[in-house]
C-alpha cells in the first residue's frame, strides 16, 4: 500500500521522483492552479507554455508530464487536469486529479503533489481529497501475477502532500484519515477482485472475521446448520444449488459514548449465475462483483472501528454461491424467511433480494434506529442510472440524506421513489408476494420486495449499487478497472452524520 506523508519543504528544495502540479481549463485555455508557483519560477516562467505545447488543455482525468531537465531536484512534473470551475475548484475534482496522476507516474516510487493547494490555503476536505485520490490511485492487483509488473509500471511507493505545516496537527490527524479510508477502500477492492474460486461463502466468512478480529470487532459466523435452526430460509435457498455452503456474518462495534444504534447489510453474492434462471455467458465473469454490497460493508465496519467513531453499529452479511446444482431452488419454489413470511420464487437470479431479506429480517431485530442495505441488486440500476451513480430508496427525509452523503463523498447518488404500482406487481397468488414483478421498474420493485422485512418505525435506505461498484470500462480518476470501493466512502460520511445528529 502506498504511504502518505506531509511536508512543507519548498519545491524547490525537494527531493522526490515526480511533482504533481493543477492544471485548470479556462474559456481562455488552461491556467495553472495555485501551488504550481515554485515550479514555474524554477522553469524560468516557461511552465505554461511548455505544457500547452505539449498538448495540455487541463481537462479532466489528463496528465501530461514534463522533464525539468536539471532546473529542480525534482526530474518530471506532472500537470493533472482539474476540469473547468466557476470559483473554487471541488474536493472531488482533487480527488479525481489526484488518482489520474498516480495511474501517470507508474515507476516513479516518490511523488510529490500539490493538489491540496489548488484554491490557495488548504482545507481539510482539499488535504482528504489529494490524499485519498492519491492512494486510490495507486491500488493495484497483483496476487494472481505470476511475476510482478514491470518497475516502469509499479505504482508510487509513497506520496507526500505539500502543505503550509507538515506538524500542524489537524492537517496530520486529516492525512491519517484519508490513508484510513484508503485502507478500508483497498480491503473492499481486494474482496471484490478476488477470483471465486478462491472466495466462496466460507472463505469470505474467513477473511471478514479475520479482518473483523483484526480491527477489534466482535464477529460471529453462522455455518449452514446454524442457519437452518435460525430460519434463514431465504440464504439456504439460494445457496443450495451450490456444493459450498452459505454463511452468514454478524459484525458488531460498540463505540464509546454512543447514543445512537445502526444496522448495516450488504448482499454477498460470491459468484451468480443467475441458478436455473441461467444467465447469459457474455460478461457472466464479472459476477465475481456480486458480492461488492458484503464487501463494503466489511470494509466500512473495519474503518468505523479504526476511527473510533461514537456510534453503535451492527452488520448482518449474508454469502451465498448461485448456482444452477441439481439441489438448486426453481422457480415456482416458495420461501420462508426469517421473519416468516413467504415468497413465490418467480426468477432465480433475483437472488440478493432473497439472501437479504433473512438478513434485513434478524437486522430489524436489534431495534436499530437507522437501517443501511446496499447491493448489486438490479441491472435496471444501471439502465436506469448508468454505471457511476447508485440510486437509493427507502425512507424518504433518510434517503436524502444518504444522497447528501454521497454528495460530499465524491460517489454519486440518485434518489428514487417506491410507488405504489409497482409493489402491486409482487402480488402471489400462491404466497405473500413473489421474488420480481414485471420488468417495467426493476429497480423499483427489488426495493419494494426488501421494504416488506423492514419493521416499521426504522428508518431506512436500500444503495443499489449494480453499475458503480464495479469498473468494467476503462481508468478513469481514482478508479481502476474491477471492483471500485462504492459505497464506503459515503457509508462513512452518513454514520459520521448520524453519529453528529442523531
Amino acid at each position: 500500500m502506498t504511504a502518505l506523508t506531509l511536508t512543507d519543504t519548498d519545491l524547490a528544495d525537494l527531493t522526490a521522483d515526480a511533482v504533481v502540479i493543477g492544471l485548470l481549463n479556462g474559456e481562455g485555455g488552461p491556467s495553472l492552479a495555485p501551488g504550481a508557483e515554485a515550479v514555474d519560477v524554477a522553469l524560468g516562467g516557461r511552465l505554461l507554455d511548455a505544457l500547452v505545447a505539449l498538448g495540455a488543455s487541463g481537462a479532466e482525468d489528463e496528465v501530461v508530464k514534463l522533464a525539468t531537465l536539471g532546473a529542480m531536484k525534482t526530474p518530471v512534473i506532472a500537470a493533472a487536469g482539474l476540469g473547468r470551475h466557476d470559483g473554487a475548484v471541488t474536493e472531488e475534482a482533487v480527488r479525481r486529479a489526484a488518482g489520474a496522476a498516480s495511474r501517470a507516474l507508474g515507476g516513479r516510487a516518490t511523488v510529490a503533489s500539490t493538489l491540496a493547494l489548488v484554491n490557495g490555503e488548504p482545507t481539510p476536505g482539499m488535504v482528504q481529497a489529494a490524499g485519498e485520490g492519491s492512494l486510490l490511485g495507486a491500488y493495484s492487483f497483483s496476487v494472481y501475477k505470476s511475476k510482478p509488473a514491470p518497475a516502469h509500471r509499479q505504482p508510487p511507493s509513497a506520496v507526500q502532500l505539500v502543505v503550509p505545516s507538515a506538524k500542524d496537527r489537524a492537517t496530520k490527524a486529516t492525512a491519517k484519515r484519508a490513508s484510513a479510508i484508503a485502507d478500508a477502500v483497498a480491503l473492499c477492492r481486494d474482496l471484490i477482485n478476488t477470483p471465486p474460486n478462491d472466495l466462496f461463502p466460507a472463505e469470505f466468512a474467513a477473511r471478514a472475521e479475520r479482518a473483523g478480529g483484526k480491527a477489534g470487532l466482535d464477529v460471529e459466523v453462522f455455518d449452514e446448520k446454524a442457519l437452518k435452526k435460525g430460519g434463514y430460509g431465504g440464504i439456504l435457498g439460494v445457496g443450495m444449488g451450490s456444493s459450498r455452503p452459505p454463511r452468514l456474518v454478524r459484525m458488531s462495534y460498540r463505540g464509546r459514548g454512543a447514543k445512537t444504534k445502526i444496522a448495516l447489510v450488504g448482499k454477498g453474492i460470491t459468484f451468480d449465475t443467475g441458478g436455473i434462471s441461467i444467465k447469459p455467458a457474455a460478461a457472466m465473469e464479472n459476477m465475481k462483483s456480486d458480492m461488492s454490497g458484503a464487501a463494503a460493508i466489511v470494509s466500512t465496519m473495519t474503518l468505523i472501528a479504526a476511527l473510533k467513531l461514537p456510534v453503535d453499529v451492527v452488520a448482518t452479511v449474508p454469502m451465498a454461491e448461485n448456482m444452477p446444482g441439481s439441489t438448486a431452488y426453481r422457480p415456482a419454489d416458495v420461501l420462508t424467511f426469517r421473519n416468516g413470511t413467504k415468497a413465490e420464487i418467480l426468477n432465480t437470479d433475483a437472488e440478493g433480494r432473497v439472501i437479504l431479506a433473512d438478513a434485513i429480517a434478524r437486522a430489524c431485530e436489534d431495534s436499530p434506529a437507522y437501517l443501511i442495505e446496499t447491493s448489486t441488486l438490479t441491472g435496471a440500476q444501471v439502465v436506469a442510472l448508468g454505471n457511476r451513480t447508485a440510486g437509493v430508496m427507502g425512507s424518504d427525509d433518510f434517503r436524502e440524506r444518504v444522497i447528501a452523503a454521497g454528495r460530499r463523498s465524491g460517489e454519486g447518488m440518485w434518489g428514487m421513489p417506491l410507488p405504489p404500482e409497482v409493489r402491486k406487481g409482487l402480488d402471489s397468488a400462491v404466497a405473500d408476494f413473489a421474488n420480481v414483478g414485471d420488468r417495467s421498474g426493476g429497480m423499483l420493485a427489488g426495493g419494494h420486495f426488501l421494504a416488506e422485512f423492514v419493521t416499521e418505525g426504522i428508518q431506512w435506505a436500500h444503495i443499489d449499487i449494480a453499475g458503480p461498484a464495479y469498473n468494467t470500462g476503462s481508468p478513469w480518476g481514482y478508479n481502476l478497472k474491477g471492483g471500485t470501493g462504492v459505497p464506503v466512502r459515503t457509508l462513512l460520511e452518513l454514520i459520521e452524520d448520524i453519529a453528529g445528529n442523531g
